[in-house]
């Protein structure tokens, strides 16, 4: 019999008592996997910035890139159909949990997927759409962050009269490929006579139906546009702002990126922060938690922006009381 001396001995246990506690922390750190959906291009600059804000969030909760997660993005490219296909390439590659950016990536996420955790953000009304049960017990695989509820849409009537008081006509862009698009337009036709407007739907679907559709809205005096928001109108800001200069309209859009594009003012919640808080749920998944557990939460944060240049391009003077409310002014 071979003799084990007291030093071999107590290494050997020593050890065999190591060995479970390294076994369980390189459990602990062992590689996740996140997927990203959004509907837009891979050079898009505000979809870069929101996935960005997402990245970084995540590092704070102690996920690092390469370390103890794995990152999976697919970009829609501004096409249904390539966003359809991504999100069953996603799905094929089993992650933990998918982030889905808006809805024109969370509705085809959840038609391929009805097992895999997902975190949107973005999204309006998800109840309408059918993405979840209710809003404090989702229900299902999914839940994540509205970005507005139709009341919005007062406050961009109310928006667009304070800076452009001699509008009477406004173009209301929709978008009728998303559940938000019909009844957020009923909500502000609903206001509209407060604020002595009258109110006209525009589908976008692709750029010559918008240009179409300013060409011919413009023919008449006094008219202005509210741009409502969703992935088509992102997809084409920078037109949309174009033709509003083009043809002198004042416009209200929902989010800042329009404004920094040369839009006049917008109003309506931080996408970057919506992309931030996204990344604590995805943590909280990550860490065993539900989706259908999580209640899908509402903005925290609203942006109110004026682009001065754009107000004295269009000969509008923006009341010094908007101003002093506004989170910021380009000048």
């Amino acid at each position: 019999m071979a003799y084990l001396g007291r030093r071999s001995f107590i290494t050997l246990i020593g050890g065999a008592a190591a060995w479970p506690v390294a076994a369980r922390a390189q459990q602990r750190e062992r590689m996740r996997h996140v997927g990203v959906l959004t509907p837009w291009a891979a050079n898009d600059a505000e979809a870069q910035d929101r996935v960005t804000a997402f990245v970084q969030a995540l590092r704070e909760q102690g996920w690092t890139v390469g370390q103890n997660v794995r990152i999976d993005y697919r970009w829609g490219e501004g096409k249904a159909d390539t966003t359809r296909k991504h999100a069953a390439e996603l799905v094929a590659l089993a992650p933990d949990v998918i982030l889905t950016l808006s809805s024109a990536a969370t509705a085809p996420m959840l038609e391929a997927n009805k097992t895999v955790p997902i975190v949107f953000a973005g999204v309006a009304d998800p109840v309408a759409a059918g993405y979840v049960e209710s809003l404090a017990q989702p229900g299902g695989n999914a839940t994540g962050f509205t970005v507005y509820e139709y009341s919005i849409g007062g406050k961009w009537l109310e928006l667009l009269k304070e800076v452009a008081p001699h509008v009477t006509r406004a173009a209301v862009l929709r978008e009728t490929g998303i559940a938000v698009g019909a009844g957020l337009f009923g909500t502000i036709q609903a206001l509209a006579p407060t604020h002595r407007l009258e109110l006209r739907a525009v589908n976008v679907r692709d750029a010559g139906e918008i240009e179409r559709a300013f060409a011919l809205f413009a023919q008449a005096p006094d008219a202005g546009v509210i741009a409502s928001g969703g992935p088509a109108q992102s997809a084409h800001r920078d037109l949309i702002v174009a033709l509003a200069a083009r043809h002198r309209m004042p416009a209200i859009y929902n989010a800042r990126f329009f404004v920094t594009a040369g839009g006049l003012i917008s109003y309506g919640a931080d996408f970057l922060d919506q992309s931030r808080r996204a990344a604590g749920y995805v943590d909280r998944i990550l860490k065993g938690e539900k989706p259908a557990d999580l209640p899908v939460q509402a903005p925290t944060k609203y942006e109110l922006t004026v682009n001065l240049r754009t107000a004295k391009a269009l000969g509008l003077e923006i009341p010094p009381t908007l101003l002093a409310r506004a989170d910021e002014v380009i000048e």
